[in-house]
């Protein structure tokens, strides 16, 4: 397995509580993405295997991990922390065992479809007119991943998400969203949940008194 590591990533472990680690589980899957819960056990050497598809990997919890390679390249060990995320491109056979103590969880996001490469557009675009709650973690052919950060009681403004989109939820989640026409929801969501969601315009208000996270990866497809 081949990581594209970003430069500006943001190292969130220090400020997320703790997210349970369960079972590995398909989570949902539709014709443009499936989305899995790895369960990633310690000193477990898997088999050589390959992915054939773009992943967008999230790690819940923190971990160390070593990858042999069948292509002759040397051993590489990871350093995993709580709350990031990568862009893994399907590559060749890989065996991956965890060298640290402790299992972890890894939600994938297997992309089914080449992307259009488009930019995302639209005036409403909250990378664009909220820079303070929605940072760009990257971006490709595939995919805008953005990482979502509202403080307790804090407000995002009025924004547009143009693309569908899957949200995995670092933090618990209460919010009150209205969207564009008006309509109020009360939204709630657990640490290690993850979502889809389509095209919308919407305001956002955290009703916790704790800061609220999650990574959004929006589908190019």
């Amino acid at each position: 397995m081949k990581i594209q590591i970003n430069a500006a990533l943001l190292i969130c472990c220090a400020t997320l509580g703790a997210i349970p680690v369960e079972p590995s589980a398909t989570l949902f899957e539709n014709e443009q993405v499936k989305v899995l819960r790895a369960l990633e056990k310690p000193h477990v050497k898997a088999k050589f295997h390959e992915h054939k598809l773009n992943r967008v990997m999230i790690y819940l919890q923190s971990g160390r991990q070593r990858f042999e390679y069948q292509d002759g390249r040397p051993p590489t060990v990871f350093d995993w922390k709580a709350g990031e995320v990568k862009w893994s491109p399907a590559e060749g056979m890989h065996a991956p065992e965890v060298i640290s103590d402790d299992a972890f969880n890894i939600i994938e996001i297997e992309l089914k479809k080449p992307g259009d490469g488009k930019a995302i557009p639209g005036n409403l675009d909250p990378v664009k007119i909220d820079p303070k709650h929605y940072q760009l973690e990257f971006e490709n052919a595939q995919v805008r991943v953005i990482r979502v950060k509202i403080e307790g009681h804090g407000v995002a403004p009025m924004h547009q998400h143009s693309r569908n989109r899957i949200t995995v939820f670092l933090t618990d989640q209460e919010f009150r969203v209205t969207n564009a026409g008006g309509k109020v929801e009360r939204m709630q969501r657990k640490a290690g949940d993850a979502a889809w969601g389509t095209p919308t315009t919407h305001t956002e208000e955290n009703l916790s008194n704790h800061p609220f996270e999650v990574v959004a990866i929006e589908i190019k497809s």
